[in-house]
């Protein structure tokens, strides 16, 4: 019996244009794409979702929406929390997997940015392909990831001269200022969380990248810092959700 295939496709931050070459013809045959649809706030990403593939999938296919479950957001033990709806979601993939996409067809999931970088997908596949209940394959098609995108929105590089690049989570970053570093890049950051640090920090900041939305916002972390927390919360409640990211530099 033929597995079925899953291509993970990285699609970029918003923008249709963020496509690379790779990415369209991996979608061009696939027979179903599979969304995990978190709540109707965030309807417009299944949206763009299913313009994209519109745009690019040659066979008759389905769009298959799977709900995401959901998660406590500030939990006591975030470790545990994740591991649990990790398993949650790999159940339900599964179920939706087997049921919709018969051996030997192929099945995409779009990952906003890169499937690489702060994205379960790819834990949750190897999850399901682990347990040997379905007989599954997958491939991952990389893309365009936030982190490119806000350098190349405030037209400024990763990295100091020879220097180093830090990614990390809000979470993380809210125990101080990580040890040796002078390029720090803060993914997660659901309440962003640099008013300990060094006012004299140098902080670019994007909201929406790649969209029609895209907020950026520059300077010195001790002038703009409320701004931006200002700015964030004002697009948050306007839009019902937010994708943000900021990177921060020593001088």
């Amino acid at each position: 019996m033929q597995d079925r295939q899953i291509r993970v496709i990285g699609i970029g931050t918003g923008d249709p244009e963020h496509l690379t070459l790779q990415a369209v013809r991996a979608l061009s045959d696939v027979d179903a794409v599979f969304v995990l649809d978190k709540r109707t706030e965030t309807a417009d990403l299944v949206d763009i979702r299913k313009r994209i593939c519109a745009a690019h999938i040659r066979n008759p296919h389905r769009v298959v929406t799977v709900e995401d479950p959901p998660r406590e957001r500030h939990p006591a033990d975030y470790g545990a929390t994740v591991e649990a709806w990790h398993a949650a979601r790999a159940e339900r993939l599964e179920a939706t997997f087997a049921a919709e996409l018969e051996a030997g067809q192929v099945g995409a999931i779009l990952v906003w940015g890169d499937p690489a970088l702060y994205d379960s997908t790819l834990r949750i596949l190897d999850r399901i392909a682990s347990r040997g209940r379905l007989a599954l394959t997958y491939s991952v098609i990389p893309g365009l990831s936030s982190v490119q995108v806000l350098a190349a929105r405030h037209g400024v590089p990763l990295n100091a001269i020879g220097g180093p690049v830090l990614i990390t989570t809000g979470r993380r970053l809210a125990a101080g200022w990580p040890e040796g570093a002078d390029s720090v890049v803060v993914m997660l950051d659901g309440d962003p969380r640099f008013a300990h640090l060094d006012p004299d920090l140098t902080v670019y900041w994007g909201a929406y990248l790649g969209s029609p939305d895209e907020i950026l916002i520059a300077g010195r972390l001790g002038t703009v810092g409320d701004e931006i927390r200002r700015v964030r919360a004002e697009a948050r409640a306007r839009h019902g959700w937010i994708m943000d990211i900021y990177l921060l530099r020593r001088l």
